[in-house]
């Protein structure tokens, strides 16, 4: 055992702080490693300017890059740039196809006074379909579940007539459909087939 007397009290490290990048979410001196480089340097050039000239000054950057061959350094800013054209384009092309996404709000009739609404496409604007359908169950005071459609996709069935007011609930961006744009939805309505001759 250790006597205490002879031992000096040893005081504890601070733990670190750490800035994240608003851009890429990554610490700020792994932004290199990212897919917008450039939109990072932006973002930290407006909000530590300490930090932007400790990583990407001139001299920091000569640094780092002083290693290199110049042919090494020329690769690194076409890979660079490539990288970021890339992520563009992904960003792009998925903003495109969220806006050329549908939400199908279907009224099925199952007899004579009941009917189901049934809810497609809520999952292309990044709702949870699972939040959803208690968030509507909640609502309504019915029974809401994702259940997969014939065609194999996810989709919400909420007990009840409930379309119209579905309808409206996304105009309004009420909850977790605030980011539903209205024009994008198509209401549908769906009846059962008649057995019979009768009325």
């Amino acid at each position: 055992m250790a006597s205490a007397e002879g031992s000096t009290a040893v005081e504890p490290t601070p733990p670190v702080e750490v800035l994240y990048c608003q851009v890429c979410s990554f610490p700020v001196e792994y932004c290199e490693f990212g897919s917008s480089l450039t939109r990072c340097k932006e973002w930290l050039q407006k909000t530590d300017q300490a930090l932007y000239d400790r990583f990407y000054s001139e001299e920091a950057l000569q640094a780092k890059i002083g290693t290199l061959s110049l042919e090494a350094q020329e690769k690194l800013e076409k890979d660079t740039a490539k990288k970021e054209a890339k992520a563009e384009a992904k960003a792009e092309t998925a903003l495109k196809k969220k806006m050329a996404s549908q939400v199908t709000i279907k009224r099925i009739e199952r007899n004579k006074r009941k009917h189901v609404t049934a809810i497609h496409g809520l999952e292309n604007f990044d709702v949870d379909l699972k939040k959803a359908a208690k968030f509507f169950a909640q609502k309504f005071a019915t029974g809401a579940s994702v259940t997969k459609n014939p065609q194999g996709l996810d989709e919400i069935v909420v007990q009840g007539d409930v379309s119209g007011e579905i309808v409206e609930m996304i105009e309004d961006g009420v909850g977790l459909l605030k980011g539903v744009p209205k024009e994008n939805v198509v209401e549908v309505e769906e009846k059962s087939k008649k057995k019979g001759g009768g009325d």
